[in-house]
């Protein structure tokens, strides 16, 4: 009988479908974005994964992250850690803590690639701070209004935090957007572990747009 990752084997090859296996990542945020990311890369066969989030799921998280009206009231990570342990049998690392300047040294160490999800600037922060200090590979994705955008550290900018409203999770955000960005971060996390190619991309739901991002 062919195995769980028989198809994704056959498309990308078993030499990467090894790789994949191997490498590990730190999902930084498992909200909408870290969620799904993290489930696609899963069911690609990543199979060391690291969790890294503070927040329990709410409500209003079950149409936009990969978590469902049971789990409402769960740490979002030990959801997370159920959800893909029952979907493809892993188990991954979760660390139930919010990341600082104190503890990012800690709790990032040991990673392949460090992949940032955060929904904040002082989080994104310090990823990057991390990540270009210890030299790692590092991935970010985020979400604004209609546009998405993957961007490889070198070529990344810090964004402002937008309205307040957001704080208070009262924004506009579109699932689609959510699994369009997510499409285009597991591509590009698949093309970097095969051919260590650093693609950076924006996204548009409007126009249902993927284009490469040009360097600054």
């Amino acid at each position: 009988m062919p195995g769980k990752f028989h198809h994704e084997s056959l498309y990308r090859g078993e030499e990467l479908a090894g790789k994949l296996a191997a490498i590990r990542v730190t999902i930084c945020g498992v909200g909408a974005v870290g969620s799904n990311l993290a489930d696609a890369l899963a069911r690609q066969g990543v199979a060391n994964l690291r969790a890294i989030d503070h927040d329990r799921v709410e409500e209003h998280n079950v149409s936009t992250q990969l978590y469902g009206e049971s789990d409402v009231g769960v740490w979002k990570v030990e959801a997370l850690r159920n959800r893909l342990f029952r979907a493809v049998g892993i188990e991954i690392e979760t660390v139930r803590k919010e990341l600082g300047e104190g503890n990012a040294r800690s709790l990032l160490k040991d990673s392949d690639l460090l992949i940032d999800a955060f929904d904040n600037s002082a989080s994104r922060q310090f990823v990057q701070n991390y990540a270009r200090t210890a030299g790692a590979p590092c991935l970010h994705v985020g979400l604004h209004e209609d546009y998405a955008e993957v961007v490889w550290d070198e070529q990344y900018r810090v964004p402002r935090d937008v309205a307040a409203a957001a704080a208070a999770c009262d924004y506009a955000l579109a699932r689609n957007l959510v699994m369009l960005a997510v499409v285009v971060a597991s591509e590009s996390v698949v093309r970097w572990v095969g051919r260590g190619r650093r693609q950076n991309s924006t996204a548009t739901l409007g126009d249902l747009a993927v284009r490469a991002m040009e360097a600054p």
